[in-house]
C-alpha cells in the first residue's frame, strides 16, 4: 500500500506588475508540490486573501498601491499576530532600501526579483518548512549596506543573557555568515554552532535567524 501523497504547499502571489505576477504564478503552479491559490495586485487585498485562503506562503512584492508590502507584511507576521503567516518578500536591487523594515515587519526572507525560478522554488519550500531563507551574500549587500542608516533602538545588555560565545555568533550572524562559515571562523562543528543558534534564538525570544539579524542591527550590535 503506497504511502499517502504529501498537500501541496499553498502559495499566495502578490505582486502589482501583471506580468511578474502571471510569471511567478505559471512557475509555481508547474510544480507538483505547489497550488497557487490565489494572486493580487496590492498589500490590501493580500491581507483579505491570505485570511480567507490560509495559504502556507505569501510571496509579497514590496512597493505596490494600496497598501505596501511592508505594511501588509505586518498585518500578516508582526509582532501579536498569531498565528504568523510565512511571507517571503521579493525586492529589486532599486527597492533595497526597504528590506531591513520588511524583515522588522516579520518577513521570513526575501529574494530578489532577477533570482532563477530554481532560487524561487527553493525559497518557498524553505519558508514554509519553517525555516527563514536570509542568504548570506544577499545579507551583506542589502543589510550591511544600510546598517549606518539604522538607529539601534536601546543599548543593548546581551552580556546578561546571552554568553559571551552566543554573543559572538549572534554578530556572525548579522554579519551575513551561513553556520558553515561560522564553524570555520570559531573552529567549531557546524552541529555546535547550530546549537548555539537555537539557544540565543530562544533566550532572545526571536523566531528565526532573520529576526536575529534585525536584533543585532538594531540593538547596535554590529557595525
Amino acid at each position: 500500500m503506497s504511502a499517502p501523497a504529501e498537500a501541496p504547499i499553498r502559495v499566495l502571489v502578490c505582486d502589482d506588475q501583471a506580468m511578474i505576477r502571471a510569471g511567478f504564478a505559471t512557475i509555481i503552479d508547474a510544480q507538483a508540490d505547489f497550488e497557487v491559490v490565489g494572486e493580487c495586485g496590492d498589500g490590501r487585498a493580500a491581507v483579505e486573501l491570505a485570511g480567507a485562503l490560509r495559504p502556507d506562503v505569501v510571496v509579497m512584492d514590496v512597493r505596490m498601491p494600496v497598501l505596501d508590502g511592508i505594511g501588509a507584511t505586518r498585518l500578516l507576521a508582526g509582532p501579536g499576530v498569531e498565528p504568523p503567516t510565512k511571507v517571503l518578500v521579493v525586492t529589486t536591487f532599486n527597492l533595497d532600501e526597504h528590506v531591513y523594515e520588511a524583515l522588522r515587519a516579520g518577513a521570513s526572507g526575501f529574494l530578489l526579483k532577477d533570482a532563477r525560478p530554481a532560487q524561487l522554488l527553493h525559497g518557498i519550500r524553505t519558508v514554509a518548512a519553517g525555516t527563514s531563507l536570509l542568504a548570506p551574500e544577499v545579507t551583506r549587500q542589502l543589510v550591511g549596506r544600510h546598517a549606518s542608516r539604522i538607529r539601534p533602538a536601546q543599548v543593548a545588555q546581551e552580556d546578561s543573557v546571552l554568553t559571551p560565545r552566543e554573543l559572538q555568533v549572534l554578530r556572525l550572524i548579522a554579519d551575513g555568515l551561513s553556520n558553515g562559515e561560522i564553524a570555520a571562523a570559531l573552529v567549531l562543528s557546524p552541529e555546535t554552532v547550530k546549537t548555539y543558534v537555537s539557544r540565543l534564538l530562544t533566550k532572545l525570544d526571536l523566531r528565526d535567524r532573520v529576526q536575529a539579524v534585525v536584533y543585532a542591527y538594531r540593538h547596535g550590535l554590529v557595525t
